[in-house]
């Protein structure tokens, strides 16, 4: 029996559409057989632009590691997440035999657990997407339950409708990846995660990225990408700066996710512009464009764990071990 402790440690599930997706997921996961614990946060709004304070959200996350859940699964994205990285007890995280689950905003403990402890984590949908179970939902409850092999997706939506309270896909757009110095299939270990949240990452206490990268140089890097809030021109500078920063040594492929904003032109710069002009020099292999990201469905990524990426006719295939 699996056992899920939802936590809020970055927005909550405070407005009424977001309460009615989730309480539709709980009742979806109950039918499968799931229990669950729900943190204290997770249908509350104290904080600045947060379920509560960094203190509290931080509590939650120690709590719900001491727990007695198999699966500790974030009800939501957001904006201020970093903030409770200094109250995170990263020692309870370590000794737990947990996986974290998250999207978005949820970079900052999906990637630090993963580089830090060196513990898989679940980059994949928040909570309340399991209103309604296929595509991405599904196949992050797939992954839990031991799943090895995930297939990208033929069709995606542009537009999301917050609005609605049970959402279903309104597929509008044809996946159409471009790939870059592709050859064959690329085996390693994956790591990534949303670049707003990387970047803040950089050159903090909780950048172990170079120690974890050097840690596992004889699998190699697959490292993967999508973004939310910025530009074009901003994700130039935050790849510029993690190049710099040597996150990119090791690395033997990009998986580059669509973004959020993803027709942005600032500049007359293209967002696959962007990436192109700061990792294309590189003249490693690069797929842009993948079922990644903020634009649903998003496949999930098993941070940490070793992979084998394929693709063959705008058809992104990865096989874990």
């Amino acid at each position: 029996m699996k056992k899920i402790y939802f936590v809020a440690p970055s927005f909550g599930v405070n407005l009424s559409y977001y309460k009615r997706r989730f309480n539709k997921a709980i009742k979806n996961l109950s039918k499968l057989g799931y229990e669950y614990i729900i943190g204290e946060n997770v249908y509350e709004a104290k904080g600045v632009v947060a379920s509560n304070t960094p203190i509290l959200r931080a509590k939650e996350i120690n709590d719900a590691f001491k727990s007695d859940a198999n699966i500790v699964w974030s009800v939501g994205g957001g904006e201020l997440m970093v903030e409770i990285l200094e109250y995170v007890d990263f020692n309870i995280i370590k000794n737990s035999n947990k996986v974290f689950v998250g999207f978005s905003d949820n970079t900052n403990l999906t990637y630090t657990i993963t580089t830090m402890l060196d513990i898989p984590s679940i980059y994949g949908v928040n909570a309340p997407q399991l209103c309604v179970i296929e595509y991405d939902s599904k196949d992050t409850l797939d992954m839990i339950n031991g799943k090895k092999e995930f297939v990208g997706y033929p069709k995606w939506q542009l537009e999301y409708n917050d609005v609605k309270p049970i959402h279903h896909y309104e597929f509008d757009k044809k996946t159409k990846m471009i790939p870059i110095n592709y050859t064959k299939e690329v085996k390693g270990r994956i790591i990534g995660g949303c670049l707003d949240c990387l970047v803040g990452l950089c050159g903090t206490k909780f950048d172990n990225t170079k120690e974890y990268i050097n840690k596992h140089k004889e699998e190699g890097i697959i490292f993967f990408m999508e973004s939310c809030d910025l530009n074009s021109i901003m994700l130039i500078r935050a790849l510029t700066q993690l190049k710099y920063a040597g996150w990119f040594d090791n690395v033997k492929l990009f998986i580059i996710g669509r973004s959020f904003r993803y027709n942005d032109k600032s500049f007359n710069v293209s967002m696959i512009d962007a990436y192109k002009k700061v990792l294309e020099p590189l003249g490693l292999p690069i797929i842009l464009n993948c079922p990644i990201g903020h634009l649903s469905p998003s496949l999930p990524i098993y941070l940490g764990k070793k992979v084998e990426v394929s693709y063959n006719r705008n058809r992104l295939k990865l096989k874990y071990e």
